[in-house]
């Protein structure tokens, strides 16, 4: 049976009434005790989690429910609004359920500001914040990178020079069958490659790096058949 999560609706009603549970990688600290995230409004309710973490250094990401005029899918979105120019650090928030191992997942993402990064991202058989997949669009350096992330090292395997405009909605996505991983940026494929190192099901989520304040939406996973 194919499993279809509207992630975006789940993490804002999640997030919106009870925040994100901390991760905590081994050298993460806990002072992050002014990351509460503003309220949505009229949120769905839910009893289901979301986590909120971080890869590297650095304070936490500030994950809130803004209102978006011009949302994709309105009238609310999730952003990533804190400010620390930290360069090798990746906030991250996550569905805890269901997990995925073959997926479809695709966002659509605004890059509002940020000086040392303007990044908008999504990962997946994501099993902590220091290991999982990721594919991400900078609207600094006008690209669409894919990566994995093992032990808390970020190794990049695939770049390709595309636009990234700020300030406007893109759409990210990135399919995922056994080792075969195709990366979609504004629908045009623009990465096609294999690799082995994380074959468990994992979570699906949204990263962004340094001091990128990005707004997502209509966050979806779709399990795949193999």
């Amino acid at each position: 049976m194919k499993k279809l999560l509207k992630a975006t609706l789940f993490l804002l009603a999640v997030i919106a009434t009870t925040g994100c549970s901390k991760n905590r990688s081994r050298d993460q600290d806990d002072d992050d005790d002014d990351d509460d995230p503003a309220p949505a409004v009229n949120p769905s309710p839910s009893t289901a989690q979301a986590s909120c973490g971080r890869t590297g250094s650095g304070r936490p990401g500030r994950w809130v429910v803004r209102a978006a005029a011009d949302a994709p899918s309105g009238p609310n979105v999730l952003a990533q609004e804190d400010s620390d120019r930290t360069d090798y650090r990746f906030p991250v928030a996550v569905a805890d359920a269901p997990m995925f191992g073959d997926v479809s997942i695709s966002v659509r993402c605004k890059a509002v500001s940020g000086r040392v990064d303007r990044a908008c991202g999504i990962v997946w058989r994501y099993q902590d914040d220091n290991n999982y997949y990721l594919t991400r669009a900078n609207a600094l350096e006008d690209n669409v990178c894919w990566y994995y992330v093992q032990n808390g090292r970020r190794v990049e395997v695939k770049r390709v020079h595309v636009l990234v405009a700020s300030g406007v909605w893109h759409s990210l996505r990135a399919d995922m069958r056994g080792d075969h991983v195709e990366v979609y940026f504004n629908g045009k494929k623009l990465i096609d490659v294999h690799d082995t190192r994380f074959t468990a099901p994992g979570k699906v989520g949204v990263w962004t790096k340094a001091d990128s304040h990005t707004l997502f939406d209509d966050l979806t996973a779709t399990a795949l058949a193999p």
